[in-house]
């Protein structure tokens, strides 16, 4: 069985993740197949739009194939930028496809999930909904477009979000403009089934569907967000969480605590340079320029032994402290790549 189910029903084109076992986390080939049906159908009159989904299992889609990542970036890196370079591809797709897209968030949305529902035009989110861009846990970062589409959150909720890897509900992602709609699981078949039936009817379709979404309990500390991850640096904003005291703030500070300090560092600079980025697609360049690099760095295999392999959940971070993490160290990691090597559009 095909790790991804690609087909058209109607005039619609269907993309149903199909690795149940894994959480439908995604692979060089899946994003390859999802890439080229999308290429096929965007010149197919007879496509009309595009319907994103999983398939049986829990859970959208959990991310990337991170120990075939982290096996690579062990090596000379090759397969881990091969597969960057197709799903930066996939995710710039998605952002720029003509015709509607509808991706139903149901379930574990996290990391490449996040990649493939967030370009799309409909975001339908459930009490299901578990949204995260948990990357700096692992030594990673908040890409396929994470840099973009967080930074484009209110005030510094998308520092927040890539720093803490907090995960959010269903309600949240709609009060945050992750999601557009939010619909009740129990509602998700007949919702596709009268998207398939009408395809230009997909707004009146979701909007009839729809629910009021559970209160978004982020809301209430969006002032506290505001405040505490407002510094320029990483060192201030731990230093503002520090000073405050408070049992939020210092819950938040326990938390950057565990994460990678190179990682975290990564990450805010992402977020600050994505909100002045003016094109999807020069986001998606500097992106695979940093994720070819992190992807060979120390943490990231480290970040893969103790909360994937081994499951110690007790990583040794290299460098330790975010104050060890030189910013030549940073500067380095998102110099652009030579012009041959460069991530480019399809």
């Amino acid at each position: 069985m095909s790790d991804v189910l690609i087909s058209i029903e109607g005039r619609v084109g269907r993309i149903r993740l199909n690795r149940p076992k894994a959480i439908h986390a995604l692979n060089t080939a899946m994003c390859r197949a999802m890439l080229d049906a999308l290429l096929a159908w965007e010149a197919d009159d007879a496509v009309e739009a595009v319907l994103i989904d999983h398939a049986e299992g829990r859970g959208f889609c959990a991310g990337g194939d991170i120990r075939m990542i982290a096996e690579s970036g062990a090596g000379d890196g090759a397969g881990a930028r091969e597969f960057f370079r197709v799903e930066y591809q996939l995710n710039h797709k998605l952002f720029t496809y003509a015709k509607p897209i509808v991706a139903f968030m149901d379930g574990i949305t996290m990391g490449g999930g996040v990649g493939i529902s967030q370009p799309a035009r409909f975001r339908v989110a459930t009490e299901n909904t578990r949204f995260a861009m948990p990357e700096t846990g692992i030594g990673l970062f908040p890409d396929v477009g994470g840099g973009w589409h967080l930074s484009r959150l209110p005030g510094r909720m998308g520092e927040y979000l890539a720093l803490t890897g907090h995960r959010l509900g269903g309600g949240e992602c709609l009060a945050l403009g992750l999601a557009t709609h939010f619909l009740p699981a129990e509602r998700l078949e007949d919702a596709k089934a009268r998207i398939l039936a009408d395809p230009q009817a997909i707004e009146a379709v979701l909007a009839e569907l729809s629910v009021p979404a559970p209160e978004a309990a982020i809301l209430a500390h969006q002032p506290e967000i505001d405040r505490l991850f407002a510094a320029d640096t990483l060192e201030g904003i731990f230093a503002a969480l520090a000073e405050d005291g408070g049992a939020w703030a210092s819950a938040q500070l326990a938390t950057l605590r565990t994460k990678s300090p190179e990682s975290m560092k990564v990450s805010l600079r992402l977020v600050r340079e994505g909100r002045s980025m003016a094109r999807f697609e020069d986001e998606m360049r500097q992106e695979f320029a940093v994720g070819s690099r992190v992807a060979m760095r120390p943490d990231f295999a480290e970040g893969v032994r103790a909360l994937i392999i081994d499951k110690d959940n007790a990583p040794r971070w290299n460098p330790p402290s975010v104050e060890a993490v030189s910013d030549a160290a940073i500067d380095a990691i998102f110099a652009p790549l030579p012009e041959a090597e460069a991530w480019r559009p399809i």
